[in-house]
């Protein structure tokens, strides 16, 4: 089963949070410790992330029904706000049990297969040299040294495992499986419930001719943005992300 923190009353509402690729459960810990007021909030590593299990395959039905089995162990239905990769497998989970989702928020992505890819990035951990690693700011600089921009370098070494000289990611399987990361599978089902698209204003992920499929498939939808955020809407804007948050939920 997934690795996972808990926060909050055991017997408030519970919120799952759904972290995006190369990132793990303690990215979002401020934002859960600040929900955590109003709600029990779970925040897991997802597969071939963090601290869970490591496997030779990261498809999103691997990953939706890695969510169903820990909300099912936790105790269901539950709110699920995913990001990015963890958009796109909180809104197949959504759609395949959706006896176990309440209200669902995604933040930047949509249910389709995008054309870029993240392998370079890959490419730049793989190339980091752990060996001369004794604090997280000197892997930093290399990866800036090999084009990483400021704020991600800080960003993927929160998967470093410094005094382990590793990372706490499986890259291999994450570059042997880019493409279906990249894609979504396509699926005959519908989720009734209330889902809120939370984009960033400043980011192309989620375009106005998503809107039909994102509809087809999550009738109830409805769309928002975050002025002044790109794709890290929750790190750049993180009190609004919440407030959007909290407002949707207690609607």
């Amino acid at each position: 089963m997934l690795n996972y923190t808990e926060t909050g009353a055991p017997d408030a509402p519970t919120v799952i949070i759904v972290h995006g690729l190369y990132g793990s459960g303690r990215n979002w810990g401020v934002i859960a410790k600040r929900l955590s007021d109003r709600f029990r909030v779970i925040t897991p590593d997802m597969r071939n992330h963090g601290m869970s299990p490591r496997t030779d395959s990261h498809s999103y039905p691997d990953m939706a029904g890695d969510l169903a089995e820990l909300i099912a162990h936790l105790g269901g239905p539950m709110h699920v706000v995913g990001h990015s990769m963890g958009g796109k497998a909180s809104m197949l989970l959504a759609l395949t049990r959706p006896d176990l989702v309440a209200r669902l928020i995604v933040a930047d992505i949509a249910p389709v297969s995008y054309g870029h890819s993240q392998i370079q990035y890959i490419n730049a951990m793989r190339a980091v040299d752990l060996s001369k690693v004794t604090r997280r700011s000197e892997a930093e600089a290399q990866l800036a040294q090999l084009g990483v921009e400021p704020a991600l370098c800080s960003f993927f070494t929160q998967s470093l495992d410094v005094p382990g000289k590793k990372w706490r990611l499986n890259l291999d399987t994450l570059a042997a499986e880019m493409d279906k990361i990249l894609g979504f599978p396509q699926v005959d089902a519908r989720f009734e419930g209330d889902t809120l698209i939370l984009s960033g204003a400043l980011s192309d992920y989620v375009q106005r001719d998503h809107r039909p499929e994102i509809k087809r498939l999550f009738p109830q939808s409805h769309f928002a943005k975050l002025p002044g955020a790109g794709h890290w809407l929750h790190a750049e804007k993180p009190r609004a992300f919440e407030a959007a948050v909290r407002t949707f939920l207690a609607g």
